[in-house]
C-alpha cells in the first residue's frame, strides 16, 4: 500500500495522469482495474480516472509494493550547478544555455544537462526537493540544440509549466535569435514562408518550396544588420519552431549559418575556423492575448541575453581582419 497526500504541484490534474506519474512501474492496465476495483480511493471514496485533484486530497493505492516503487534514475546531482539566471522568479526561470550542453539527456550528453543543473541549482537554493515532490520536477519549455547558445525557459512549479506550455503553443512568446550566414541575404529585411520535411532516421531537415503532405509550413523572419566579406549578421524570428528550422530556412535561400556542418559549407567554415553553427537565442519578449492566471505578469515583458556567441564571434571576425 502507499499513500500520496496530493501538494500544490499535484494539484489540478487527472487522477489517471498524477498515478501516472506517481507510480511508473504500475501498468496503466492494472490501474485503471485498481480504481474500478476501489484498490485505488480518492479520500478514502470510490473515485474515477478522470477525478481532478485537489491540494490536500489523499490519494490510497492498495497494491503491492513492487508495483508502486519508484525506479532511482534521477542523477541530476552528478551535474554542476552551475547556470547563467537572466531572469528568476518563484515561478519561471530564463537561463542562458552555453553552447555544446545538451537541454535533455541522451546518447552524449550523460547527466550533464541543462535541466540537471536547473534541479541541481533549485535543490541547493531550497526550491526544489525530489524526496518531497510526488509527481512534479523543474522542467523546460523549450529547447535549442546541444551547439546553439542562449535563452531557455524552465517552469518551477507545476502550474507555471501548464501556462508556459500553453504560451508558446499559442506563439504568445516571440523567440528572436543572432546568426552569421555565409552570404548574403537578397533583402535587408523580409519574412520567408516554406515547407520542411524531417527526416528522424538522420536527424535532418529538408526544405521545399512547395507543400506535400509529409511536409510541415514554416514562417521565418530575417532582419540584417551586419555585413562583412561576405559574410552577413542576421537577426531572426521564429514565427514557427521546427526542428533546424532557422538552419535550413536560411540554407534554403543560399545564406547557410557560418560554421554548420549539416547545412553550411565545410570549406568556408574552415576559412574562418568555425566548427559549429554560429546561432544564438538572444531575446524573448512575452506577447499575451488573454489572461495567463499567475504568469500575466510577463505580458509586454522582454528579456535580452548579453552574452550571444554570435554577437562575439562576429565581432571576433571583424577584429581579424
Amino acid at each position: 500500500m502507499k499513500t500520496f497526500t496530493i501538494g500544490a504541484n499535484d494539484a489540478g490534474q487527472r487522477l489517471d495522469k498524477f498515478i501516472s506519474k506517481a507510480c511508473p512501474m504500475l501498468p496503466q492496465s492494472g490501474m485503471y482495474k485498481a480504481i474500478r476495483t476501489k484498490n485505488i480511493k480518492l479520500n478514502r471514496k470510490r473515485c474515477g480516472i478522470s477525478d481532478r485533484l485537489c491540494e490536500g486530497d489523499v490519494v490510497d493505492i492498495y497494491l503491492p509494493d513492487e508495483l508502486l516503487a519508484v525506479p532511482d534514475t534521477d542523477d541530476f546531482t552528478a551535474a554542476p550547478d552551475d547556470i547563467d539566471i537572466i531572469y528568476e522568479d518563484a515561478q519561471i526561470m530564463l537561463v542562458n544555455k552555453p553552447s555544446g550542453l545538451s537541454v535533455h539527456e541522451d546518447d552524449k550528453s550523460g547527466a550533464d544537462t541543462l535541466i540537471n543543473r536547473i534541479k541541481h541549482h533549485m535543490t541547493n537554493t531550497g526550491e526544489y526537493d525530489s524526496a518531497r515532490e510526488n509527481s512534479f520536477a523543474p522542467a523546460l519549455c523549450n529547447r535549442i540544440d546541444r551547439n546553439t547558445d542562449g535563452i531557455v525557459i524552465a517552469a518551477k512549479t507545476a502550474q507555471a509549466l501548464r501556462i508556459l506550455n500553453d504560451i508558446i503553443r499559442e506563439r504568445e512568446a516571440d523567440k528572436y535569435y543572432l546568426c552569421i550566414t555565409a552570404g548574403i541575404p537578397p533583402k535587408k529585411e523580409d519574412t520567408l514562408t516554406a515547407y520542411l520535411y524531417k527526416d528522424s532516421s538522420t536527424n535532418t531537415v529538408t526544405v521545399s518550396d512547395k507543400s506535400t503532405p509529409a511536409n510541415r509550413k514554416i514562417v521565418t523572419g530575417y532582419k540584417v544588420l551586419d555585413t562583412f566579406d561576405g559574410l552577413a549578421f542576421v537577426e531572426c524570428r521564429l514565427y514557427t519552431g521546427r526542428t533546424h528550422q532557422i538552419r535550413a530556412h536560411m540554407a534554403h535561400i543560399g545564406c547557410p549559418l557560418l560554421g554548420d556542418g549539416k547545412y553550411g559549407s565545410n570549406r568556408i567554415n574552415r576559412t574562418y575556423k568555425v566548427y559549429s553553427q554560429a546561432l544564438s537565442s538572444y531575446k524573448l519578449r512575452f506577447s499575451f492575448t488573454r489572461d495567463r492566471e499567475i504568469l500575466d505578469y510577463l505580458n509586454g515583458r522582454e528579456f535580452v541575453s548579453d552574452t550571444s556567441l554570435a554577437r562575439r564571434l562576429w565581432e571576433r571576425i571583424k577584429a581579424a581582419k
